[in-house]
């Protein structure tokens, strides 16, 4: 007999606000106890001291949370010249410190140059990546170091947005709009190399995930006092829809007849559709069957639908 799931069957995308210094999994389950959910998971970590879009899946929403992962991201950042750490931003260890005050704005205007465009970036060591099932952060902090592969990423537009360096450390505000998969710390440490200085990472905000905006974005204390206040539809009410997460798929109506035989897993012939890739699949009247992909025949396969009861 399967265990029954404790919790309240939430479905839908919680924008939240990451606050500084908790861990996303932390915030997650924070954020699923104040909705008493019975599922939910994230859509990739942010580092305890980062701030921002953390889009958090409940429910079905789950099945799409790779749609997420997948997507290209937008951050501000400051990088501070001068101090390296073995974390590169500003939780971990000092490892050097020189004056950078010689460095001037034009110099950082021409090193960011060579960030802009398909870049090749070697995963941080306190990286949530894993080795042999550990993530690199826990060897890290053991005192171990393990080779990571080198990874293409695409930096899409890096904008410098204000330079302070009227003192020893220069302090470099950033706009990233990147790939997934992308560190925001590799780029405060390449540049500090390239600059001959050092660098590191002393602020960090993602202000875009995927289709989510910070404008969307609510806060831990928000939901609190919802949830003080026993006001579970309004809690509700500030989820996004499951579809959001596919909102950017080819979508296709399928007639009743078709999406039954969808729904039990035989793949169908719609009309129109298009003629590779994933789509997004719909009833008659509007609602959500989840993905599929078409076939080398031109039929539609079912990939990720959602559960109808």
């Amino acid at each position: 007999m399967a265990r029954r799931r404790r919790g309240r069957p939430v479905n839908g995308i919680l924008v939240l606000d990451k606050p500084a210094g908790q861990s996303s999994n932390g915030v997650l389950q924070a954020a699923k106890r104040l909705y008493y959910a019975a599922k939910a998971g994230h859509t990739g970590s942010l580092d305890p001291l980062a701030t921002g879009v953390l889009p958090l899946c409940f429910g079905e929403a789950t099945k799409f949370s790779q749609f997420l992962l997948d997507s290209d991201k937008t951050y501000r950042s400051t990088f501070v010249l001068g101090v390296k750490t073995a974390t590169g931003d500003a939780e971990g260890e000092e490892l050097s410190r020189i004056n950078a005050g010689n460095i001037n704005e034009t110099t950082v205007l021409n090193a960011l140059e060579s960030f802009r465009g398909e870049i090749t970036q070697v995963p941080s060591m306190f990286s949530a990546l894993k080795h042999n099932g550990q993530p690199l952060y826990k060897l890290a902090r053991e005192g171990k170091e393990v080779e990571r592969k080198k990874r293409q990423v695409n930096i899409f537009e890096l904008t410098l947005e204000a330079f302070r360096g009227d003192h020893e450390h220069p302090q470099v505000d950033v706009y990233i709009h990147c790939s997934k998969g992308t560190y925001v710390r590799s780029i405060a440490e390449d540049l500090g190399e390239m600059l001959g200085c050092g660098a590191h990472v002393s602020a960090l905000r993602r202000v875009q995930a995927g289709p989510f905006s910070e404008q969307q974005s609510v806060t831990l204390e928000q939901l609190e006092s919802l949830r003080d206040a026993d006001a579970f539809a309004d809690l509700d009410n500030l989820l996004q829809p499951v579809e959001a997460a596919i909102g950017h798929l080819p979508a296709l109506t399928l007639i009743e007849d078709v999406a039954y035989y969808l729904l039990h897993g035989q793949p169908v012939l719609v009309p129109k559709a298009p003629t590779e890739g994933l789509v997004r699949l719909h009833r008659e009247d509007g609602s959500l069957l989840g993905v599929g992909e078409i076939q080398d025949d031109g039929r539609v396969a079912p990939r990720r639908l959602i559960a109808t009861g």
